[in-house]
């Protein structure tokens, strides 16, 4: 390349990857409604994937008591959902600590998700208790598969009500940019 062409080529490059910073946060911005939390809607969403890896492996428990796997891997599994519930309540304690900054739903968002993420969070002890209490027992017991199916129900519900969230948000954030756009055109 010639050094004639060279320049508007560098010119073109660095007002590309200018624009690429430039957009990516107007874009995310974008995404969040005039009044809600950037912050809270990101926890949201942290709180979500939590969530549905939380689900995922509660299935999996569950498919597990339907094979002849070994208490150390009901253990490991169930230790895993463990980690996913104290990590949620983390998060949870993060978007409590930010309640002050977050629009309305946002609030009835943490609000609903508690109650929650508490009753699974007190079935699963009382999995692990059941567990450690019945080691040799697990692949017989009636109760067990009602643990872990308690487990994953309400791990399918939590999962639910934090996706509907994150989706309520982003899309009244995406029909107030409408709203206004029509706003414009009417003019």
């Amino acid at each position: 390349m010639n050094a004639n062409k060279k320049i508007p080529f560098l010119l073109t490059l660095a007002l590309l990857v200018a624009g690429y910073f430039t957009i990516g946060p107007a874009t995310k911005a974008a995404d969040t409604l005039a009044g809600d939390s950037e912050r809270v809607s990101q926890l949201l969403s942290d709180v979500k994937a939590e969530a549905l890896q939380l689900e995922r492996d509660a299935d999996d428990l569950k498919a597990f008591t339907q094979s002849s796997l070994s208490y150390g891997s009901h253990a490991a599994k169930i230790t895993q959902i463990s980690e996913h519930i104290n990590k949620a309540g983390q998060l949870l304690k993060d978007l409590n600590d930010s309640r002050a900054s977050a629009s309305p739903w946002q609030q009835k968002a943490i609000d609903e998700i508690y109650p929650l993420l508490k009753e699974l969070d007190d079935n699963t002890e009382a999995t692990i208790n059941y567990l450690n209490d019945h080691q040799g027992h697990i692949h017989v017991s009636s109760e067990y598969r009602d643990y872990v199916a308690e487990n994953y129900s309400l791990a399918t519900e939590l999962a639910a009500l934090i996706t509907d969230y994150v989706d309520y948000g982003k899309h009244e954030a995406e029909f107030q940019r409408l709203r206004e756009k029509l706003e414009i055109a009417k003019r």
